[in-house]
Formats: C-alpha cells, sequence, structure tokens
C-alpha cells in the first residue's frame, strides 16, 4: 500500500503523527472537515481607492450580516433595534464611543442585551466551521470565554444559570465594551471566508493605502493584478514613465491624499516647477475630474493643481517617447505623439489629418528634439523618483501585492484575472513576445508575473532589473498586454484634441469574443481549469474578471456566454457612478450558488454610524447548485483528501512495521 508514495514523505509525516492514535485522529478530523458546507467567497474588483465603501461592504459581508440579523430576531426585534444591532456589528467602536457619550444613564442592561444578541448572531456566522477554525479567529485575551459562550445555549436549563453568570460577570468587571468590540470583528472575520481582488486597487480614490494597511490584517485574501496595480508597481520600482503616470492621475482627480499623506511623497518640487513654467497658462484643459465646486478662496489652489497637472503630463509624454524609442521590441504604435505637434499652426497630426489643438503652450518643448526634459525636468525627475524609492510605506505595500498576488489564479474551477488574455480574431490565443519568445495563455501570464517580480529582485542582472522596471509601463499601455488590450492609448489627444475619432481606443480580440461560450471554454482548457463537483462530465467553471466598468443603467448584463463569464467591475469610484449608474458588485460564492450584490453609492462612514445608513444592495441569483457544496467539492477539499490518504498510508506503514511508532508521544 505504500508503494505510491516516497517512504521519506512517511518518514517526515511520522515526526508530527508519531504513532497510529495521532494519525487515525487526524484523519477522523480531516474527513469530518470534509463534509462541512464551503467556506463564502468574495469577489470585488475595481475599488480604485474607495475605501469607505469596500470597508463597508467587507464589514457587512455584502449584506449578509444584515440577513443574517433579521433571520434571527425578525418578529422579536424592532427594525430600528435591528437596524442599530449592525451599525454596532460593523463600526462596534465608533458606535460604542457614540452611544456611551450620548447616554447618562447605567448601560448595564444594553450591554448584557448586546451580548446575547451578538453571540446568537456569531453562532450563526460560525455554524460551518470547526471550532479549531473558529478558535483560531478568537482574540487570545478573550478566546475562551467567548469559545464558552458560543457552544453553550442560554436556554438550555443545566447551563442557562452558567451562561448568564458569564454574561454578568463580563459586564460587571467592565470588560464588556472590549468583549462587544471583539465579537463584531470575529463576526466580520468569519462572515467572509476568502477574499478575492480582481485588480485595481490604486488610483481615482483617495483611500488605496487605507485599503491595503487594512489588507495586512486579514488572512485568507488574494490580489490578481490590474493595470492601475501595475502602474503603482512600476513607480515604486523606480520606473519614471509610471511615476508621472501616477502623479498625473492623482492631480487628475484632485487625490493627493493617497500620495502625500498615505506615502509621503514630497510634491513640493513639482508644486514649486508647476508654479514658475506655467505661471501665465489658465491651463483649463487639466482642471481636476469630480473636484467639487471650489469656492473663490481655493481658486488659488485649483489652478495650482492644473499648473502641476499639467507640467507632469508633458514630462510622461517626453518619458514615454524615451521609452518608445528605447524599446522598439515593444512594437508600440502611438503615430508619434510630441513629434506631431506643429505650434506655428496650431496643429496636431493624427493618422495623416491635421487637426486644431485645443492648448499649445509648450514651454518646455524643444521642437527639434521633443522627448528631451530640460533641466529642471530632469532635476523634477530626479526628485520624485527618490521619493517614490524611499517611501517605506509603499514598498510595504507593494510586497503585500507581491505576496498575495500573480496576473492570475485558478481557484474552486474559477479562473480569476483583471483585464483580459490576449486573443487573436478567430478566438485562438495570440502569441505575444515576451523576451524573444512567444507565450500565449497561462504561460504568457506566468512568465508576464515572473518578470514582474525580478525588477524587485536584487539577484537579476542589473540590465534584466532594469528592463523589468520599464515593463510595467508597457503593462500599462502596451496593445499586447493583457492588462490593457487595446490598440493604443489615446491620453494625449484626449486632453489636446476635441474630436472623438481621436479619442477611440480599439479594444483587443478577446472583448470582441468574450459572449461566445465556446471560446470561453477553449480559454479555460488552455489554462487547466478543472471542472467543479457535478455530474459525470463535471459542473460548471467560470472565467471572472473586471477592468471593464458594466453599464448596469444601459440594460448591460454581468453576466455572459451563458454564465461561463462574470464582469463584475460595477464602478467602486464615484467617477464611475454616472457611466454604471451603480457604486460596485460584489460576486458571492456560498455553499449553494454564486449571487451577484449589486451596490448603490454609499454616503459616508461618519453617517452610517451616526444615522445606522447601510450601503443599499440588490442580489441576482447568478447560479444555484443542485445540492449543497461541502468542503470535499473544493480545492481546500482535494488537498485534505490528499493528506488523508498519505495518513492512511502512513497508519498502514505503522501498522505492519515499516515505520516504527512513538508511542510516548
Amino acid at each position: 500500500m505504500v508503494n505510491n508514495i516516497d517512504m521519506r514523505l512517511l518518514q517526515l509525516l511520522s515526526q508530527t503523527f508519531p504513532n497510529s492514535e495521532s494519525a487515525s485522529t487526524e484523519i477522523i478530523n480531516l474527513e469530518a472537515i470534509l463534509s462541512l458546507p464551503k467556506g463564502t467567497e468574495h469577489f470585488v474588483a475595481d475599488i480604485h481607492g474607495e475605501h469607505e465603501a469596500f470597508l463597508h461592504i467587507l464589514r457587512n459581508a455584502s449584506g449578509n450580516i444584515k440577513r443574517k440579523v433579521h433571520d434571527l430576531f425578525d418578529g422579536s426585534l424592532p427594525e430600528g433595534v435591528m437596524r442599530d444591532l449592525c451599525t454596532l456589528i460593523y463600526y462596534p467602536e465608533k458606535r460604542l464611543e457614540m452611544i456611551e457619550a450620548n447616554t447618562e444613564e447605567d448601560l448595564s442592561d444594553f450591554y448584557a442585551r448586546t451580548l446575547l444578541q451578538l453571540i446568537q448572531v456569531c453562532q450563526s456566522v460560525s455554524s460551518k466551521y470547526t471550532r479549531s477554525k473558529v478558535r483560531k479567529a478568537l482574540p487570545a485575551q478573550f478566546a475562551y470565554i467567548i469559545e464558552e459562550l458560543l457552544h453553550e445555549s442560554p436556554i438550555d436549563d443545566d447551563k442557562e444559570a452558567y451562561f448568564q453568570r458569564i454574561i454578568e460577570t463580563i459586564v460587571q468587571t467592565g470588560q464588556a465594551r472590549n468583549f462587544i468590540i471583539a465579537i463584531c470583528n470575529v463576526i466580520h472575520k468569519l462572515s467572509i471566508d476568502q477574499l478575492h481582488i480582481l485588480g485595481d486597487i490604486f488610483d481615482r480614490g483617495p483611500g488605496a493605502h487605507i485599503i491595503m494597511d487594512y489588507l495586512l490584517t486579514r488572512d485568507n485574501f488574494d490580489i490578481q493584478w490590474g493595470n492601475h496595480d501595475a502602474l503603482w508597481m512600476g513607480a515604486a520600482a523606480g520606473c519614471d514613465a509610471c511615476i508621472a503616470i501616477v502623479l498625473r492621475l492623482s492631480l487628475r482627480y484632485a487625490n493627493m491624499v493617497t500620495l502625500e499623506e498615505g506615502y509621503g511623497i514630497n510634491l513640493l518640487p513639482l508644486a514649486t516647477f508647476a508654479m514658475e513654467t506655467y505661471a501665465d497658462d489658465p491651463c483649463q484643459r487639466f482642471q481636476p475630474i469630480g473636484a467639487p465646486d471650489r469656492s473663490k478662496a481655493d481658486e488659488k489652489n485649483s489652478r495650482l493643481i492644473a499648473q502641476m497637472h499639467k507640467a507632469i503630463s508633458v514630462i510622461q509624454f517626453k518619458l514615454e517617447g524615451q521609452l518608445i524609442q528605447a524599446h522598439p521590441e515593444w512594437n508600440i504604435d502611438r503615430r508619434g505623439t510630441l513629434e506631431n505637434i506643429d505650434l506655428a499652426n496650431g496643429t496636431y497630426r493624427f493618422d495623416g489629418q491635421d487637426y486644431p489643438m485645443l492648448d499649445t503652450f509648450f514651454p518646455t518643448l524643444d521642437p527639434k528634439d521633443p522627448y528631451r526634459l530640460t533641466a529642471e525636468e530632469e532635476e523634477l525627475v530626479k526628485r520624485l523618483h527618490h521619493s517614490f524609492r524611499i517611501s517605506e510605506k509603499l514598498q510595504k505595500h507593494i510586497r503585500c501585492l507581491f505576496s498575495h498576488g500573480c496576473m492570475y489564479a485558478i481557484c474552486n474551477s474559477n479562473l480569476l484575472f483583471h483585464a483580459s488574455v490576449p486573443l487573436n480574431p478567430d478566438g485562438s490565443l495570440r502569441q505575444v513576445m515576451l523576451d524573444g519568445t512567444p507565450y500565449c495563455g497561462r504561460e504568457l501570464m506566468h512568465r508576464i508575473g515572473m518578470k514582474m517580480r525580478s525588477a524587485f529582485q536584487h539577484d537579476t542582472p542589473r540590465e534584466q532589473r532594469l528592463q523589468a522596471r520599464d515593463y510595467f509601463w508597457y503593462l500599462w499601455c502596451g496593445p499586447d498586454s493583457p492588462l490593457f488590450d487595446k490598440g493604443r492609448m489615446t491620453t494625449f489627444e484626449r486632453y489636446f484634441l476635441s474630436d472623438p475619432a481621436t479619442h477611440h481606443e480599439e479594444k483587443g480580440a478577446y472583448y470582441q469574443l468574450r459572449e461566445d461560450p465556446a471560446v470561453c471554454t477553449r480559454i479555460l482548457d488552455s489554462f487547466g481549469v478543472p471542472p467543479s463537483f457535478g455530474g459525470n462530465g463535471g459542473g460548471p467553471r467560470h472565467i471572472i474578471n473586471g477592468h471593464v466598468p458594466v453599464h448596469a443603467s444601459q440594460g448591460e448584463n454581468p453576466i455572459k456566454a451563458d454564465g461561463m463569464l462574470m464582469v463584475i467591475d460595477g464602478g467602486f469610484a464615484k467617477a464611475y457612478h454616472r457611466t454604471t449608474g451603480i457604486a460596485g458588485y460584489t460576486l458571492v460564492y456560498h455553499s449553494r450558488g454564486f449571487q451577484l450584490i449589486q451596490h448603490e453609492p454609499f454616503t459616508s462612514t461618519q453617517e452610517a454610524v451616526a444615522k445606522g445608513t447601510d450601503i443599499k444592495s440588490s442580489t441576482q441569483i447568478v447560479e444555484m447548485m443542485g445540492r449543497r457544496i461541502r468542503v470535499r467539492d473544493t480545492d481546500k477539499g482535494r488537498q485534505l483528501q490528499e493528506q488523508i490518504n498519505e495518513l492512511r498510508q502512513l497508519l498502514y506503514a505503522y501498522r505492519h512495521g515499516l515505520i516504527k511508532e512513538d508511542t510516548k508521544r
């Protein structure tokens, strides 16, 4: 029975399970786990720095906690009390502070009543997990008492006095507040078993750094990198073009909070340069998008932002031109940019036709050498480069992206990636050159991920490391980049030309063909995505991605290709709300199937705490299974089954004397 497994593996296994009793006990434990319902997975994409909405959705588990509270207390508690209980669960510290500040009377009864209610909610969300897993989610200082409360019933005649006395003593010893906060945090942890983020944490909104700080505190999450994430990774690696684009986007959306407060990036040199160089320029084309109406007192600040915005945009176009010249192997067809400007006539040549320019003030542009930085621009780029490279917090967050992320993931028969898989017009996988070798599909994604990592590895030869650093910019706007997949990026044209024809960006074949089930099947097969549980042919497989906002207000369906493809970019960022008509999606995969949660715009954390407002969400059933999905039907279940098989062989080896047991341990 042990022929199929290396005896050396069994010897190593015997160090953890030294005798038949310990091996048997673990087999029993693992077999029991296989019979539990699968944990709940949440998929989100394109968060774009909207930390308040994102964190609220995690705190309310995409509406699941509210449903649990109503299931438990509907009919026994008034609606307002249930709403307050939900708010307390979402924001325990802030809600308790408000209650305690506004109440002069003794809160002992409130604490006791609330603890009883929270224990019931916690029992509900923990019911599908083993005691061991729940125990690991408990705070160490309160673990024993909370575990006792979770596994005892206040209505059990034999244990009622015991249960009630625990609650009373918690209140009497002044620990009620700490226990309430601890139990609420446990509810948060157990409500979402696995979090999948399908790219674009950064840009537009003000709190990407807050989102990253939060992710560093939790377990069980993974990230499939998006184009905006790659942009910030490139900036952290020292790619000057990426740094310029990060700055341009931040100024475009009037979001300097992430740069200055989040990562300590010094913007003073840019501000000084912009004020001096563009002092006489109104910079009308560079007013920030989505900025609130400004009073006259803010006009000076608004003008400074526009000047900084234009200054870094021109520098970006120069740096991009330098990269295109340095890397002809990328075959980036930009039809020229700065060299196509005719300052004398105020026109720009695009695809052989001259267009009038909306802005012709370029004081740093040398028509004879348009991509050369002036001495002042060079000095500014060096200082900005230094600021990004020495930002300890930014580098820490990028390490988190690498340790929990990749270009794609396969999880429980679902293929996850941010944007696209390059395809040919006939639907076949497109061969893309990378370092002189053609790759496609899964191998292309893997090789790109390895190249991105090499930009941060000091054991990579310097020339290769610098080339990998530049490659982050290609991922941002290269035609064969799986994170872009368009014919060209028309940033310059959108700023300076009014004709919409010059703004068009032709999408790659993936976006034209992704609603075809046969194409999706081909992609899933090429990545080796196994069928989920099911009948003779196995169960359904899915592609899940984001990147392109779903125009829900115009009737676009996020579920495509007969349910094989789910596009979950619902527009978290406020800048997209008009486009999508909503404010984000969460795809939830629980033990009974898939549900797509559509979210309305979030007001603010402050209002949620003070008034008990919640994100209004609606649920669309995507796919329900014929039977409840168990752990044994998941990737984790297959791993556990392999462990069981190994333990059974170890048990056989013990019983037949192939390995000596240690009966004293």
